[in-house]
């Protein structure tokens, strides 16, 4: 395993791994093969996700032989998106590299990737686009296609392949993202709302030849439902009112009109007593009042939570032209921080 030690490498590998022992040796062969073709040097993180199938003693052997691999064993099983953040967690390259164990993906595309980062610093994020996916139609493809135009539609982030886990970032994105859950499927979301600026490029898929998918056609279901916390995060995280209180004001504005014209129906002498729709326009106005209230709390917690040092409202970068640094020097410790922004 490499030690903390050795000089920080120009790229970082995360896999996360369930049960693949079939292909781990193949996997860090081919990974090798690919990197050992460009000048970068690099590291790979195998987050083993509680697998029961041999696959973390199969990483420890791989690392005894391997010295940049890098095995980050989990106590048990916590999820995709858990394992990707223990090896978020961990890296230590200026670019990370993301893709999965099962061999779908094309290692030897890594390099395509990196190298459109390297060439356009307009670019945060390369999203790899399986444009002829080697999967079965209905059970696979169907149901990617719909989950990526929900998807696209909703957060706005237009990509033809949300579900590609081979994926290229420059490390400050990944410092700035937190995964849990099953966020996984939305990392792109995720890195617009931290200032990403994101790209894709056609890659390889291969159909899967050991193992067995972990994927269903259920999953489109579970999808949508995390779908609606992303577009809740990324629209309203900032300001829990306008959702909670915009809503309470559609129900409430109804119900208002509702009573009004019972008042009027009642001082003409009416009797509204037993109507339904006294109870439908009192029942909006309780969930209404209910929902402004729930976004005044939403928005009591976010004061709190901003203002007691939690995550920033805002990710920023300075610049600073290289004469005004020649013309006024900085103290020691801001220069170095300078440094830091304009490189």
């Amino acid at each position: 395993m490499t030690s903390p030690r050795t000089p920080a490498p120009d790229v970082s590998i995360v896999v996360p791994i369930y049960n693949e022992v079939g292909n781990l040796p193949d996997l860090v062969a081919r990974i090798g093969g690919a990197m050992a073709a460009q000048p970068l040097t690099f590291e790979l993180l195998a987050v083993d996700d509680g697998s029961t199938d041999g696959s973390r003693a199969q990483l420890r052997e791989l690392a005894a032989a391997t010295p940049w691999l890098r095995p980050v064993l989990l106590a048990r099983n916590y999820g995709q998106s858990s394992a990707l953040q223990a090896g978020f967690d961990r890296v230590r390259g200026r670019y990370v590299v993301t893709l999965d164990a099962d061999l779908q993906n094309e290692p030897d595309d890594i390099p395509l990737l990196l190298q459109r980062l390297q060439t356009d610093p307009g670019v945060d994020m390369v999203s790899g686009w399986r444009k002829d996916r080697q999967d079965a139609e209905i059970s696979r493809k169907l149901p990617s296609r719909i989950a990526n135009k929900l998807i696209s539609s909703a957060t706005g982030v237009h990509l033809h392949d949300y579900g590609c886990a081979l994926k290229a970032y420059r490390r400050p994105i990944i410092d700035r993202i937190r995964l849990y859950g099953e966020l996984h499927r939305f990392i792109p979301s995720l890195a617009k709302e931290a200032g990403a600026r994101i790209t894709e490029v056609p890659v390889r898929h291969h159909a899967r030849t050991r193992g067995v998918s972990k994927y269903g056609i259920d999953r489109t279901f579970r999808v949508i439902l995390d779908l609606i916390l992303i577009v809740f995060f990324m629209r309203y995280r900032q300001r829990p009112l306008h959702a909670f209180g915009g809503l309470g004001l559609w129900l409430a504005a109804p119900g208002g009109l509702i009573l009004l014209w019972l008042l009027v129906l009642k001082l003409f002498g009416h009797d509204i007593g037993g109507r339904p729709l006294l109870l439908v326009g009192v029942m909006l106005v309780l969930m209404g009042a209910q929902m402004i209230v729930a976004g005044l709390i939403g928005e009591l917690l976010t004061r709190i939570y901003h203002e007691s040092g939690g995550a920033p409202q805002f990710h920023a970068e300075e610049y600073m032209p290289e004469h005004s640094l020649k013309t006024a020097p900085a103290p020691a410790h801001q220069a170095r921080e300078a440094t830091e922004i304009v490189a």
